[in-house]
């Protein structure tokens, strides 16, 4: 299987399946001399993991994360770094019935298409638990943007039809939600509307948004690494993920040039920009301002009502699915779109490190 790698200078293989003894990844480029910690990982890993809400799946992991190489005595060595994370509550037995149909809206059916072969049991390498190792590696690279003054944001936008009220942004809330929302009277109509979806065997999705502070200007390479075409392809790379938006995002299509324009002005020495429907980025490469995306999610497949599908033997079947599942995958995706952010800036801030002859001397003091 190939596609297990992300990155080119800050380079992410993760590995493991929802039913198999762990999950993990190797991160290869990190600099050496970070401090790192297993709680600095922890932390992250604790904003996905199951069984948190009535939100959530009820399959209960603790998700705790082991460094197995590449750091010693509290900061990184420079080497690749191993982090590991057991599964310990695998009830394969509720997914035995599915090896012998494809559930609809998974990727069961592409999966025996491609490989002729798979994973049933959670759905193997397909299933959420995949993005542990995303997490566990954005969490290393969200501590080296932190020493370069970059801060990322991200929170549930909207649940189905229920978005939040920008005036309502409450940033303490942050994390604190059952729907991952910080506007407190948007998280109980969506959880009014969650309670209604289960009461109906079904399920709803949602966007999440993120915003990134402190980047500066100059980051992205131009043509095919654009950082927007990078930020999309990682966050699009997340299963659940349906559409990815940065600025203004689909509404650009209908708006006019002077209004999709963001002017450019003198700030306190500095070029600032009197608006930000570009999303902070212009050209493929970071103008300095704030940087927006939003991720839309779909509705999590596995529900419980009837459904229709087909056998591996081609007869028209009607299937219950069975075992735990999230009714709604938004809020746990949070912190993966804050993630995958994480580690796509890094890696391009570190291609970008060679852009320029004056850089170069003044690195290597020449």
């Amino acid at each position: 299987m190939a596609g297990n790698t992300f990155g080119t200078y800050f380079r992410i293989t993760t590995w493991g399946e929802s039913h198999g003894k762990a999950l993990g990844v190797v991160i290869d480029g990190c600099p050496a001399g970070l401090s790192l910690c297993e709680a600095d990982i922890q932390a992250f890993l604790d904003r996905r993991k199951p069984g948190q809400t009535r939100y959530a799946t009820p399959r209960k992991e603790a998700d705790e994360v082991s460094i197995l190489s590449g750091v010693f005595e509290g900061r990184t060595t420079g080497t690749p770094i191993c982090l590991m994370v057991p599964n310990t509550s695998q009830r394969s037995g509720d997914y035995s019935e599915i090896a012998s149909y494809y559930r609809p809206g998974h990727a069961d059916y592409t999966f025996d298409a491609k490989y002729g072969f798979r994973d049933y049991r959670g759905g193997g390498r397909s299933s959420g638990r995949e993005t542990i190792g995303r997490v566990a590696a954005g969490a290393v690279a969200s501590l080296i943007l932190k020493e370069l003054g970059i801060s990322i944001c991200a929170y549930t936008k909207s649940i189905g039809p229920v978005s939040i009220s920008m005036d309502r942004f409450q940033p303490e809330l942050l994390g604190q939600t059952p729907t991952g929302r910080p506007d407190a009277e948007s998280s109980a109509q969506a959880e009014a509307y969650l309670e209604e979806c289960m009461q109906n065997h079904n399920s709803a999705g949602g966007v999440v948004e993120c915003v990134v502070d402190g980047v500066p200007a100059g980051i992205g390479e131009p043509v095919f690494d654009k950082l927007d075409a990078c930020l999309a392809k990682a966050i699009m790379s997340v299963g659940a993920v349906k559409a990815v938006e940065i600025g203004d995002g689909c509404s650009v299509s209908t708006a006019a040039g002077t209004e999709n324009n963001d002017a450019f002005y003198m700030e306190n020495g500095q070029i600032a920009k009197k608006t930000n429907h570009a999303g902070g980025i212009l050209g493929g490469i970071s103008d300095g301002s704030r940087i927006v995306l939003r991720a839309h999610i779909k509705p999590t497949p596995s529900v419980f009502s009837e459904q229709e599908t087909v056998n591996k033997n081609g007869e028209d079947i009607l299937i219950h699915i069975k075992g735990r599942h999230d009714p709604v995958i938004v809020p746990r995706a949070v912190v993966v779109v804050e993630s995958m952010t994480a580690l796509t800036l890094v890696d391009l801030i570190f291609a970008g490190m060679p852009s320029r002859m004056d850089g170069i001397k003044k690195f290597y003091g020449k």
